[in-house]
């Protein structure tokens, strides 16, 4: 599908959830609703698509557009109770008024929670994302994705929860899907293949709804793969054949359905931390990883980003969190390598936002702020 369909499509969906048409009416009305709007007659809001590769002129790194923030970066300021902490911004609707106010464009979800006593109140439901979608729209917002749950099993109830997650996600206008949590939390082949396989199915069946289906990594998806070697007690591989988890589930997937969110803090963390493997024949083989030269490698495989900073130290991790330019982290390089200037969706994450540098209960925005700062001033 060439990026002028693409486009087309996905404003025909965003056209039909502002009509009320149910997904089913929608791909009913498909063709005839992407020919509207590939002639500019689809109105609302749309996702921002790549520039083209001339555009960038002043070597900005992170376009306007593309800067977002997953709110578990200010879940304290969405959590609060608006009746005792009067002043301060509390809820969904305050809180995505300050944020698009210092300047971000785009939205991660971390869920649909805020305290009963905020405006809306219970937004875990239909209606509770059709008034979210009022609250972005209002504040010229883009909503991405959520770190939501994907099904850890293919049966008929899974895929009918799914599809109601995917039904949510297209009120609130996402061109994506995914999960805070690895594929599988597990070392060996086996449960990484049977991994693949529900991706798969998930990923495709995400498509139908117009989204992308994603994963978010943290550290231990880059460590390496158990495939090879003498057998433990339990029949399982002792030994790596060189291939990082992650890797292995990028080969293993489709590339049409199956997408991932790199987590740059973690994927660091991980070049500090898995550095050797054990091989078959019991010899240690150095495998030093590089974050950018993976994304490099297959780069619309990562339409989302977490921006997320760190300070070096000297624990095992090797870095602590920190707000996004207060750290280690070298994002003008990783922003230059990866290719497809202005494809990626580039979401600040701080998971310590309320209490560093400093605790207080406006730390968690004012780093917000900082960040944005920091993210737009990225040059290269």
């Amino acid at each position: 599908m060439d990026e002028l369909t693409e486009q087309a499509e996905h404003d025909a969906r965003i056209l039909g959830t502002r009509l009320g048409l149910t997904r089913r009416q929608l791909l009913a009305a498909t063709t005839g609703m992407a020919a509207a709007a590939a002639v500019g007659l689809a109105g609302g809001h749309t996702h921002a698509h790549a520039a083209p590769a001339a555009a960038g002129g002043n070597g900005v790194l992170v376009p306007p557009g593309k800067r977002g923030i997953i709110l578990y970066t200010v879940r304290d300021a969405i959590g609060r109770n608006p009746l005792t902490n009067p002043g301060l911004p509390s809820g969904f609707k305050q809180v995505l008024e300050e944020l698009a106010r210092q300047g971000y464009k785009q939205i991660e979800f971390a869920g649909y929670n805020q305290n009963s006593n905020s405006e809306g109140g219970n937004l875990n439901n239909v209606a509770g994302a059709q008034l979210l979608r009022t609250w972005l729209d209002d504040n010229g917002l883009e909503a991405e994705g959520n770190h939501g749950s994907i099904p850890g099993s293919i049966t008929d109830t899974t895929l009918a929860q799914f599809d109601a997650a995917c039904e949510i996600a297209n009120i609130l206008g996402f061109g994506h899907i995914g999960t805070g949590s690895d594929p599988t939390n597990s070392a060996y082949l086996a449960d990484w293949q049977a991994a693949a396989e529900r991706w798969n199915i998930l990923g495709e069946r995400a498509a139908t709804h117009g989204l992308k289906l994603y994963t978010h990594n943290h550290d231990a998806a880059y460590n390496f793969l158990l495939d090879s070697g003498p057998l433990d007690a339990m029949g399982r591989p002792t030994a790596s054949s060189g291939v990082r988890r992650l890797e292995w589930f990028l080969q293993n997937t489709d590339p049409s359905y199956v997408y991932l969110e790199m987590d740059i803090y973690w994927a660091h963390v991980a070049q500090h931390r898995y550095q050797s493997y054990t091989a078959a024949d019991g010899s240690t083989v150095p495998d030093w990883f590089d974050p950018a030269g993976l994304v490099a490698e297959q780069t619309t495989r990562f339409p989302l980003f977490h921006a997320k900073d760190g300070a070096r130290n000297t624990s095992a991790a090797g870095y602590s969190i920190v707000p996004f330019g207060a750290g280690d982290i070298d994002f003008t390089t990783f922003f230059q390598r990866i290719g497809a200037k202005g494809y990626h969706n580039s979401m600040y994450e701080q998971d310590n936002a309320s209490s560093v540098p400093m605790a207080s209960p406006t730390m968690s925005l004012e780093n917000a702020a900082s960040s944005y700062k920091n993210l737009a001033a990225l040059r290269g």
